[in-house]
């Protein structure tokens, strides 16, 4: 037990043995993320360069939608090319990257769906005050201190997990370097000291989970205080797929994280793993564009104003 060889590289999990089923695979993880992409682009764009779209809510979407491609983008690109390759092998350094990233970007994504539901709460709850409150400064400085301490979180948690070199196993039952799959995998040591990591970080998410639902709890009474017509119809569209999409992230995550660890491949571990992995950044852009005039109106002024034919 004590010569045990030191991996190098590990092996991820292969989604089938038949072209067909690979091929099928790979072309909807690449319609998804191609989607996210193109939607989340056109959020950044459209918020950036459309004046009338300066404003704290959308500062901040164009901050989500900038982590959504790079969170995406963490996972789906090489889970595409092993499975038309056939070649499921990924480095220790890039499975080292993958899990920092994974890290940084998943607890950045809760960060700003908590700032941004804050901004919501204060919008519909205390409207004359809304000005005062979320200052062009303080949504810089909420910006720059959920990057700076995500990012810091995730060097924590990587430092832990690879601190010391994993020698039990290559094999990661999942299409990415999973985080409960390589703890699966360290000695017992490096898991007490991750775990318990884990444990006080958790409080740090267990905040953020109270936060949202004391924020929309709040919303949605005053919104029932709204007379019915358009105004109070237009709160509960805008909020109520906010909020589905928060807890399918949140749920399917914390089940990943604290249920069984899979020892064998299964579509059920896919699917909680895409719940909260790919379908965060493939559905935000559908949720704050299609569902938003402002957003589809600076789109179309964007267009005309890159249109060749209007030149």
């Amino acid at each position: 037990m004590d010569n045990l060889t030191k991996v190098t590289e590990f092996l991820l999990m292969g989604f089938s043995d038949i072209w067909e089923l690979r091929v099928l695979h790979a072309a909807l993880f690449l319609l998804i993320y191609l989607a996210a992409l193109v939607g989340n682009f056109l959020i950044i764009m459209s918020t950036t360069l459309d004046q009338y779209l300066h404003t704290p809510m959308y500062f901040f979407l164009k901050n989500l939608s900038f982590l959504d491609l790079c969170y995406i983008s963490v996972t789906v690109p090489k889970s595409i090319h092993s499975t038309l390759t056939q070649n499921n092998s990924i480095s220790y350094l890039g499975c080292v990257a993958q899990v920092y990233f994974f890290f940084a970007f998943a607890s950045a994504e809760l960060a700003f769906l908590t700032i941004m539901s804050y901004d919501r709460y204060v919008a519909i709850c205390h409207p004359l005050q809304y000005g005062a409150i979320m200052t062009s400064g303080k949504c810089h400085q909420m910006a720059v201190i959920a990057w700076l301490n995500c990012f810091s979180y995730a060097a924590v948690h990587t430092g832990n997990i690879f601190w010391e070199p994993i020698s039990r196993s290559n094999m990661i039952h999942q299409f990415f370097c999973d985080i409960p799959h390589i703890l699966a995998l360290v000695s017992c040591e490096v898991f007490f000291i991750e775990f318990l990591t884990l444990a006080l970080s958790s409080s740090l998410v267990l905040i953020c989970f109270i936060l949202i639902i004391v924020s929309y709890i709040q919303i949605f009474s005053t919104v029932l205080r709204i007379p019915l017509g358009e105004s109070r119809a237009k709160a509960f569209a805008t909020c109520s797929p906010q909020l589905i999409v928060i807890m399918l992230f949140l749920t399917t995550g914390l089940f990943a994280a604290l249920g069984p660890i899979a020892r064998n491949s299964s579509i059920e571990d896919l699917v909680i793993a895409m719940a909260y992995t790919v379908l965060p950044p493939f559905l935000n852009p559908i949720i704050y564009s299609l569902r938003n005039k402002e957003i589809k109106a600076a789109i179309w002024r964007l267009f005309g104003k890159i249109n060749p034919l209007q030149m």
